[in-house]
């Protein structure tokens, strides 16, 4: 038995089973969810859609048009399953590998590749999407997505109900095992329960924090961590899209409804490596990927459509055609990165605050001026636009 793979089945809520077989409590349950074929096929979809780019990212790193990449693969059901349960005036707090749940908020893939070819931080207006800017520092973003569910609690735009006005609202925020570890998860868990903060913690166990197993990160599963802090905390199958879906559902509801915050645990595995910079062959047994395989997130949707669709041409049309979209998508994502203009050397400077500063304006005159030293006898520097 591969470490963790046996937690999937204690104390975890689990709709759709790795053999694609539907919980007869999933309509009635505790957290309830009305399952139709038309849903289980839209989140089929994004889930093809969303892995089919990332592993174009991936290939892109490794061709050198990218300078990092974050892979998500074996993560699609935690993000797509999460990230349908928001509604528009909530908002979503990422790390830097929730590409599934941006593609939820609207965010166009082409929008992600900025960031990781080192062009700009990024181009979503986080008031538009509902969907904050990529935190690479691990952790922060939890901080800042517990500061902001606090000023939607002071500004009472939670358990209101619907007396006409503006809906309530909550905020999600994602981050990984490994950043458990860290003070700012911590400190904003702290501040969330004091202030009972409308915000969902939605930690991604992919069981690895880069090199470091999950239990050398907690003695106990990570959702039980929330009974220090004096809010619910859930394990969620985190390769069940439907689950997940359910799960975060209630979690959301329960803090625009005043409730307070909720710890949702998606138990999953991350298939690549924490990012194209890591090799985890150095860390960890190809045996574990194998045994994880089992559990693919993608496939267990789509024998329960083939096993349950009232019509066989029709299911075999729809995979088709999701197929060939996502690679188009793929060929549209590729097509973009490689015909993205490279910045002017300059462009470091542009956005670094809000209106002239006097040293910012000094550090940029000081670099223009050394970059001129490489100029050729055109007056081109030959150096200040290289990748």
């Amino acid at each position: 038995m591969v470490a963790g793979l046996k937690a999937t089945t204690d104390h975890t809520v689990q709709l759709l089973s790795p053999e694609g077989e539907l919980t007869p409590t999933a309509l009635s349950g505790e957290y309830p969810l009305e399952v139709t074929e038309d849903l289980l096929r839209g989140l089929y979809r994004d889930m093809v859609l969303v892995r089919r780019f990332d592993r174009e990212g991936n290939a892109l790193q490794r061709q050198g048009q990218l300078g990092i990449w974050v892979p998500l693969l074996g993560q699609e059901a935690a993000q797509i399953g999460s990230g349908r349960a928001l509604q528009p005036q909530d908002m979503a707090f990422p790390s830097y590998r929730e590409h599934g749940v941006a593609w939820t908020r609207g965010i166009d893939p082409t929008d992600l590749i900025g960031v990781f070819r080192g062009a700009d931080h990024s181009t979503w207006n986080p008031a538009e999407t509902r969907f904050h800017t990529y935190t690479i520092v691990i952790g922060n973003q939890v901080l800042n997505a517990t500061g902001y569910a606090m000023g939607q609690r002071l500004d009472g735009r939670v358990g209101s109900g619907t007396d006409g006005g503006a809906p309530d609202e909550a905020t999600i925020t994602y981050f990984g095992d490994g950043a458990t570890s860290e003070g700012d998860v911590h400190e904003g868990m702290v501040f969330a329960a004091a202030f009972d903060a409308p915000v969902v913690f939605f930690c991604q166990n992919n069981q690895w924090a880069i090199s470091h197993p999950v239990d050398q990160v907690s003695r106990v599963p990570l959702y039980r961590r929330a009974d220090g802090y004096g809010f619910p905390g859930v394990r969620v199958d985190g390769n069940d899209v439907l689950a997940c879906l359910a799960v975060t559902r209630w979690a959301l509801d329960e803090c625009r409804s005043g409730n307070g915050p909720v710890m949702i645990e998606a138990f999953t595995y991350r298939m690549d490596a924490h990012t194209t910079s890591d090799d985890p062959t150095r860390y960890r047994t190809s045996d574990e990927s194998e045994a994880w395989k089992l559990l693919d997130p993608i496939e267990r949707v789509r024998v329960h459509l083939v096993r349950h669709s009232t019509d066989s041409a029709a299911t075999a049309e729809f995979f088709a055609g999701v197929q060939a979209e996502a690679d188009e998508l793929a060929a549209r994502f590729r097509t973009f990165c490689l015909e993205m203009p490279t910045p002017p050397p300059d462009r470091m400077f542009s956005e670094v605050y809000a209106t002239p500063h006097h040293q910012l304006d000094r550090q940029r005159a000081e670099f223009l001026d050394y970059l001129a030293g490489f100029a050729d006898d055109g007056g081109a520097a030959t150096h200040g636009g290289a990748r």
